[in-house]
């Protein structure tokens, strides 16, 4: 009977919604609005910090980088002050490789150019390519994996052999139809490189793409490819994840000996690990989160007053069916679920449009990060919750209101 009573009652309420057609529309899309911007926001929100993910993980999730730390103005009460800390020299970098005891292994690299052509034959590639010199531990360090070839050996990298390995864009782009790359001559600026690996293609993440680099030995970079103040970087793949924090502070004790750090003095040197760049992105976007749902709700209050005010005229112009309702049995309860059915379709219809359009627009991040498509599920709960409870909310009044009606006066309505 309750059965009978409940599809009764949701079939009266979409022949009362099919009945005011506009104001029906116009509510549900004031509460699709409120839930695209909490859902589109936060989907965007989580597919950058997915392809930031992906990223570090690419890079290798245990490891830590030092780095050079960059200088920078103060202003005081003391005027201006600028303080300037000098590169990490290549003897720095070898004095740490050498010293270091942790069971842990080492790569020291330096970025030689961002902006390189790279030539074979007839076929260049754009000057966009990234120039990287490194040492044979580089790729395990950055989790770095070839599609063929072989890594750099010991005598290659400390002799500055002219070898190469290359990212899976410049292959594609300098050996047309399927043509092996493997042992061709390539050149980059004046020099003239044997090509002895090619990295698997990864794709573009967050601006960054390890396909359009090429990988030289460091001291062949060293030597063709040097800069005033060069700085290079060291990465550290402690052999077990666990041991993450102790190998950083053994690290930063053992550099800042080599840096000649006083005791007094801060690090002249940066070292972050893969997992801080996340934390760092989680605590920026707080405020963005906090903003969507404040967005989110401020306009789902607007939609709440609007469907209630729906609610109202409806009763006002259903009196008479009411009346006709209550004198053939139907008690006040049935009349108050009604209306709550109601208001409750309306509701949801309003967050499943929200629903949809925010996904889409949230997952316009993943087509630019090349990432999978996302569906956020929490944040899809949240919405569906706080659409039934606007309409739980917007209709308790109007539904208490018809269900209180005087069925004789309700009769005699015009």
């Amino acid at each position: 009977m309750a059965k009978q009573v409940l599809i009764e009652n949701i079939r009266i309420s979409f022949s009362a919604i099919k009945g005011s057609k506009l104001r029906t529309v116009l509510t549900v899309l004031i509460i699709a609005f409120g839930i695209m911007a909490l859902v589109g926001i936060s989907t965007a929100i989580d597919a950058l910090e997915k392809s930031l993910a992906e990223n570090l993980m690419s890079m290798g999730s245990n490891t830590f980088t030092i780095q050079n730390r960059q200088s920078n103005v103060q202003m005081g009460h003391g005027g201006r002050r600028s303080q300037y800390y000098a590169p990490i020299s290549f003897r720095e970098a070898m004095d740490f490789k050498s010293q270091y005891t942790f069971p842990a292994l080492v790569s020291i690299s330096t970025n030689a150019s961002s902006i390189a052509t790279v030539k074979y034959a007839t076929e260049k590639t754009n000057p966009n390519i990234q120039i990287i010199g490194t040492d044979e531990n580089y790729l395990l360090t950055s989790a770095t994996e070839l599609q063929s070839g072989r890594n750099f050996s010991d005598h290659e990298a400390f002799y500055g052999s002219h070898v190469a390995i290359i990212g899976a864009e410049v292959a594609k782009k300098l050996f047309k139809n399927n043509e092996n790359p493997l042992e061709k001559i390539i050149s980059i600026g004046p020099g003239k490189y044997r090509v002895i690996g090619v990295i698997i293609e990864k794709g573009t993440g967050m601006g960054f793409s390890p396909d359009r680099q090429v990988l030289l030995p460091i001291t062949n970079v060293r030597q063709y490819f040097s800069q005033p103040n060069m700085s290079f970087t060291i990465n550290v793949l402690p052999q077990a994840s666990q041991n993450v924090d102790a190998a950083v502070g053994e690290a930063t004790g053992l550099f800042r000996v080599i840096r000649k750090n006083k005791i007094s003095e801060e690090n002249d040197f940066d070292i972050s690990k893969s997992d801080q760049l996340l934390e760092m992105l989680a605590e920026n976007t707080k405020s963005i989160k906090l903003a969507a749902i404040v967005i989110g709700l401020i306009t789902l209050f607007g939609a709440a007053i609007g469907l209630m005010n729906i609610m109202l005229v409806s009763v006002s112009e259903r009196t008479r069916e009411i009346g006709i309702r209550k004198s053939l049995g139907a008690t006040r309860l049935t009349i108050r679920n009604q209306f709550l059915a109601e208001a409750i379709i309306i509701g949801q219809l309003g967050g499943i449009c929200g629903i949809i359009l925010g996904v889409l627009a949230g997952n316009i991040v993943t087509f630019f990060t090349k990432t999978s498509f996302l569906i956020p599920w929490m944040w899809i709960g949240i919405g569906v919750l706080l659409c039934f409870i606007v309409a739980l909310v917007s209709g308790i009044l109007p539904a208490t209101k018809a269900a209180r009606l005087d069925p004789i006066e309700s009769l005699r309505y015009e």
